[in-house]
């Protein structure tokens, strides 16, 4: 027809015949000395292939792992690489694929029953399309796509071209992989090594885990790698470890174990892989992922004879698979995580038993002074009332102790130093004629032990407070106790529903012995504290910076 004919274009449009050939295919080729990752490749053949077709566009799609086709490449759209699917046999490209044979749709392609939209290159009329497959040592990798947005009549010669081009660069693609494979499984042998010897020499579990992020992050060559470990009586995993330096990563909450990856890691007790976070539906942290460029990810269980202690988040920049090999490393470096961590802590147990009696003498000159500052007030009206309020700040200090031989070692959690003095309260100071309901809130903000026993008195007046003087006349209402963590800052609040605040209080002239306390410990803790009347509650705040030492 005259049309085609007046729109034909050669395939290899720059010049003719076999050397015009393997000009071309020596250009597709070359592509693979150059590129340092998959997706960089398959950009450049797509970029290459488009030249020297003259085709307005081409896209490479390769076969994932259910036999469908998955955009790799677009010269039309980059921006939809590895994030645009094609089921099993769908679309023109998937009979391609299944069939092993190229198609050629010369004009009127978009009207053809068989072609696909995807988003992206919706707005790019098209014309003719030419299908062909990508195929090396008699397997169909993938398929090439490339669009006219006019009439294209596909001659022998052009067919054939296209067919030798298409298979160069199936050749080009399937040695990159293998040398990469091949070169990168010896670097993971040298990097477990690495890696396992480093971990095993610290004796201290925060350095353990930092330095298993950094060097695993290093060594294999991803983007950034997590530690989670598992915290048992909250049913979560917390964020210990990350090498990203954006704050947003590191400031990541406390994920349950039902409603997360990594959780199913743990549940199944074996590697979890997702092929791209940013589309995956289970992921928690689309936005971020984004935003940081993340892609594929492993997450590996933390293993200590067969129980999970943690997961080992690993994720790459581009969307890529995870060989065995690879998988088979990691899984033995979490195993040596996870008994270089247990090592850890048994060493900090013995650390803290010898210590102990240095802590106990600390905490006992603490008491002393509280007792000191307690004899020179009068207000007492009997000695039973004196004795009650020093068993109080005893019980505090004594709660921290509990707790530390309960939980992770040297730190402990704030909401259970707040639920277990609110119990203590509950059980020694609330009358029989009074109903009082206490409700613990917030985050779990992990606290070293000076901290912790300094808050857990901060914590006992407070709510001693809340109970001796919000309700000395009313006989019903609530004790709220919230805790926060912002950017490292605690906010610590105990509120309460009962009695008001004299209109004239100001806490510098009408603080009792508790508040001046409270005073004194917050600004012995860098922080500030403040009492005031807000919509009818009365609502004391401390706020002051954690600390990670000891």
């Amino acid at each position: 027809m005259a049309s085609d004919q007046h729109s034909n274009t050669p395939a290899l449009q720059h010049s003719q015949g076999a050397i015009a050939l393997q000009e071309a295919v020596r250009r597709v080729l070359a592509c693979g000395l150059r590129a340092n990752s998959e997706d960089e490749l398959l950009s450049e053949v797509a970029a290459t292939i488009r030249e020297v077709s003259g085709a307005d566009a081409c896209d490479i799609l390769l076969r994932d792992n259910a036999d469908g086709l998955v955009l790799r490449a677009s010269t039309a759209a980059p921006e939809y690489n590895n994030r645009v699917k094609l089921g099993k046999g769908v679309g023109l490209c998937g009979k391609v694929l299944l069939s092993g044979s190229a198609q050629y749709l010369r004009k009127g392609a978009e009207k053809e029953k068989n072609f696909a939209r995807y988003p992206g290159i919706d707005d790019q009329f098209t014309e003719a399309m030419a299908a062909v497959p990508m195929k090396a040592v008699g397997d169909t990798l993938g398929v090439i796509v490339l669009r006219k947005c006019e009439a294209w009549s596909f001659t022998a010669a052009d067919k054939k071209a296209l067919a030798q081009i298409a298979e160069a660069a199936a050749a080009c693609f399937s040695a990159f992989r293998k040398g990469y494979e091949a070169g990168t499984r010896t670097n993971r042998l040298g990097a477990l090594s690495e890696v396992s010897k480093t971990i095993s020499t610290s004796p201290y579990v925060e350095e353990i885990l930092q330095l298993l992020v950094n060097l695993t992050a290093q060594q294999f060559n991803y983007t950034v790698c997590t530690v989670r470990l598992l915290d048992e009586a909250h049913h979560e995993l917390v964020l210990r470890a990350t090498q990203a330096p954006a704050r947003a990563y590191q400031r990541k909450r406390a994920i349950k174990l039902g409603e997360s990856i990594a959780g199913k890691a743990i549940a199944l007790n074996r590697p979890i892989i997702v092929p791209d976070v940013q589309i995956e539906e289970d992921y928690i942290g689309h936005d971020l992922a984004v935003e940081q460029g993340l892609r594929s990810m492993i997450c590996v269980p933390l293993t200590l004879q067969d129980r999970a202690v943690g997961v080992l988040s690993c994720y790459t920049s581009e969307v890529r698979d995870f060989p065995p090999d690879e998988i088979k490393a990691l899984e033995t470096l979490a195993k040596q995580a996870a008994v270089s961590i247990e090592h850890a802590k048994l060493q900090v147990r013995t650390t803290l038993m010898q210590e102990m009696h240095h802590r106990v003498k600390n905490n006992l000159q603490q008491i002393a002074s509280l007792l000191r500052l307690q004899q020179r007030q009068s207000h007492y009206k009997t000695l039973e009332e004196a004795i009650s309020d020093c068993l109080g700040r005893i019980l505090a200090i004594a709660a921290v102790h509990d707790l530390l031989s309960r939980e992770d070692l040297d730190h402990v959690d704030l909401r259970s130093i707040a639920d277990s003095l609110v119990q203590h309260q509950q059980h020694s100071l609330i009358l029989p004629d009074k109903h009082v309901r206490f409700d613990v809130r917030g985050d779990h903000v992990r606290l070293n032990m000076t901290q912790a026993t300094q808050v857990a008195l901060v914590l006992n007046e407070l709510i001693q407070n809340a109970v001796e003087h919000g309700f000395h006349e009313e006989t019903e209402g609530d004790i709220h106790v919230n805790v926060e963590e912002r950017d490292g800052e605690v906010s610590l609040w105990v509120s309460n529903n009962g009695d008001r605040l004299p209109d004239e209080f100001e806490l510098s002239k009408h603080s009792h012995l508790g508040l001046q306390i409270v005073d004194s410990l917050s600004r012995g803790l860098g922080g500030r504290f403040k009492i005031a009347d807000i919509l009818g509650w009365t609502v004391t705040e401390v706020k002051f910076a954690r600390t990670f030492g000891e």
